[in-house]
């Protein structure tokens, strides 16, 4: 299916300096509706300062941003949560001691009459999680007692109560084992299918082959390639990532069809 010609979000010539620093330096980034888009690269490579310019935690210095075909500028995180952007950090934010329904609603709780609707939450809860898939022993297990990868599900649920346009997901498969990063991988396909823009962050290129349809390196605060997910190897990738054009992988590579 050809994808839309505008995209729903779109970065570009952002820089953002820390003191003597150079975080980002005309950096570009695009995501469109349905698509998931994998931003990558070596710690200091730059993506969690990208992240913090579109979610509104750290503005860019200079650069554009537009939001359907828009510009817009985001200063703060209100002003992304306004647009329709929402963030899942790596930390996730669940309340241990409070469960799925309270997680859900946490700071956004539904009323009647001036009085919590718990019976109005808990059925929202639930058609929400069931229109992922998600499952869970129950909407009122506490999320101390939930695994990895439902926590992570329970997160980005919390983040589409607000109907984003946009989900960007930070590590989502970081310290999960085998099923809860096959849980969570599902997820973001049925995000995709729900015609969100996904930004995905991730170091596991096996995750981001397999859920992605763009890459973008970035390395050193710069774009340092692109990719169609389907039709580049994660040799390729690395080699964008690392900058390097002669690794141990290529000469591997190389072998192999010298051998063929």
């Amino acid at each position: 299916m050809a994808q839309p010609a505008t995209p729903i979000l779109e970065l570009s010539g952002v820089s953002k300096r820390f003191g003597a620093v150079q975080a980002l330096t005309d950096a570009e980034l695009e995501v469109r509706p349905g698509e998931v888009v994998a931003l990558v690269g070596d710690n200091g490579a730059g993506k969690s300062t990208l992240i913090k310019v579109i979610a509104g935690v750290g503005p860019a210095d200079t650069g554009e941003i537009r939001f359907d075909g828009r510009p817009v500028h985001i200063g703060k995180p209100a002003d992304a949560t306004a647009l329709g952007i929402a963030t899942v950090y790596q930390d996730l934010a669940l309340a241990d001691n409070l469960d799925v329904v309270g997680n859900l609603f946490l700071g956004q709780e539904m009323t009647q009459s001036g009085v919590l609707d718990e019976i109005g939450m808990e059925k929202k809860a639930s058609e929400l999680l069931d229109s992922l898939s998600v499952r869970i022993p129950s909407v009122r297990v506490h999320a101390a007692g939930l695994s990895g990868g439902q926590r992570q599900s329970v997160a980005i649920a919390r983040s589409l109560l607000g109907e984003p346009k946009v989900v960007v997901l930070d590590e989502p498969t970081a310290a999960l084992g085998v099923a809860q990063t096959a849980e969570v991988l599902d997820l973001i396909e049925r995000l995709r299918e729900r015609g969100l823009g996904v930004i995905l962050i991730s170091h596991n290129l096996a995750d981001v082959k397999a859920v992605a349809d763009r890459v973008v390196v970035l390395r050193l605060g710069r774009n340092a390639g692109e990719f169609r997910a389907g039709e580049t190897s994660q040799e390729e990738i690395v080699q964008a990532i690392t900058g390097a054009l002669d690794s141990a992988a290529s000469r591997r590579r190389a072998r192999r069809e010298d051998e063929s």
